[in-house]
């Protein structure tokens, strides 16, 4: 789930910058420092977008490295994306494996294993980057719109790449897009309308 949050944030300008401190500075000083972040309690950090407030320069003597920086406490509006157990999602098939598919769910990938996806046993073509049915000749590849549900969640702050993100397809409503399209159009053509 997408949100706009306020936080608040410690943002490290330099010396040569000092004679210039501006919201548009301390935003692009907090981009650099928190997009694509990750954290626990408000997610990953998307984009920062508005600075409210920079508060007063604090000097941290006996920083090695950092002499002279001047430290400001800044608050700010970001967008986050914050996955929440039991949401559903849609997202785009990005790596097809011999277990699964990784789905593009916003700032993150979650995997969609083999399991989760169809009660068909599906065959891993890694030469066409799918996993196909023999059964009923569907196909799921790189590059499919998804439509799945978050089941496990294990968010890494330190590695945000290490974070996990469990999913399932096989509940009603769930699934590859163009499978829903046909189960509504088999629906529809049953019922007459």
């Amino acid at each position: 789930m997408y949100k706009r949050v306020t936080l608040t944030d410690t943002v490290e300008v330099p010396p040569p910058l000092l004679d210039s401190v501006s919201a548009g500075l301390v935003k692009g000083l907090l981009q650099d420092k928190l997009e694509g972040q990750m954290d626990e309690e408000v997610g990953s950090v998307v984009s920062v977008v508005d600075v409210h407030d920079i508060g007063e320069g604090r000097v941290l003597p006996g920083r090695r490295g950092h002499e002279g920086s001047v430290y400001y406490e800044a608050e700010f509006d970001a967008v986050t994306f914050d996955p929440h157990m039991q949401e559903v999602v849609d997202g785009e098939v990005v790596e097809i494996v011999n277990f699964g598919a990784f789905v593009g769910i916003g700032p993150v990938d979650g995997l969609l294993h083999v399991s989760q996806i169809s009660d068909e046993y599906l065959a891993h073509d890694a030469e066409n980057q799918r996993l196909a049915s023999r059964e009923s000749n569907q196909t799921l590849g790189v590059g499919d719109a998804v439509r799945a549900r978050i089941v496990t969640k294990s968010i890494d702050e330190r590695n945000p790449r290490d974070s996990k993100i469990g999913l399932t397809a096989k509940q009603v409503g769930l699934g590859k897009h163009g499978w829903l399209r046909e189960q509504r159009g088999e629906a529809e053509a049953a019922t007459g309308e």
